[in-house]
């Protein structure tokens, strides 16, 4: 087990639990914001805590960052339920794949760190592949029970479609050509739905 895995593991107290929500949350803002350059400093002072606090929670820039790419996915896919307890299946998997997007678009800054980081956490990375198929199949499941897109799409697939779709994000005017194509994506997965 490595020292990421052991800090994500390790259960905490009510305030450790406080100041480990609020690194992560800076951390993504931070990062979003200023890329991965930013200082551990800035992170620690945007949470509101000292650097001895973020050490004593991340031993290690990659470890944060690690650790904020768990959280982030994890959030991702609850979000899935969220919005298919809101809305209609296939406005659940529009929100969804638009957030998806958002969310890959804001984290190209930490591509670099990340693939070096899988090839020491693949336990992780197996895990978040998982639960975002998981969470992709629930709503391709919900959608195409609905009758209101095709039921032969695969979550591989719709993953890497969108993958595709978050390609985009590092031109200027991403956001306007990202919706584009997700409106033409979702008319294909619509295009031969069979209403049950």
């Amino acid at each position: 087990m490595s020292a990421t895995d052991e800090v994500v593991a390790k259960p905490r107290r009510a305030d450790a639990q406080r100041n480990y929500d609020a690194l992560l949350k800076a951390a993504s803002r931070v990062f979003a914001q200023r890329g991965l350059d930013a200082s551990l400093e800035d992170v620690a002072k945007e949470a509101g805590v000292g650097i001895g606090t973020l050490y004593r929670n991340f031993p290690s820039r990659e470890a944060l960052v690690v650790a904020a790419y768990r959280t982030g996915v994890e959030q991702l896919t609850e979000a899935a339920r969220t919005y298919l307890d809101e809305y209609s299946a296939d406005k659940a998997l529009e929100l969804w794949m638009e957030r998806f997007i958002g969310y890959v678009a804001t984290k190209r800054g930490l591509a670099a760190v990340l693939k070096t980081a899988a090839e020491t956490h693949t336990e992780l990375f197996t895990y978040t592949r998982s639960i975002l198929l998981g969470a992709i199949d629930m709503l391709l499941k919900a959608a195409a029970e609905a009758g209101v897109v095709r039921d032969d799409v695969a979550p591989d697939d719709l993953l890497r479609a969108i993958g595709g779709i978050c390609m985009v994000s590092d031109q200027p005017g991403w956001e306007e050509q990202a919706r584009r194509l997700l409106n033409l994506f979702m008319d294909g997965l619509r295009y031969g739905a069979v209403a049950r």
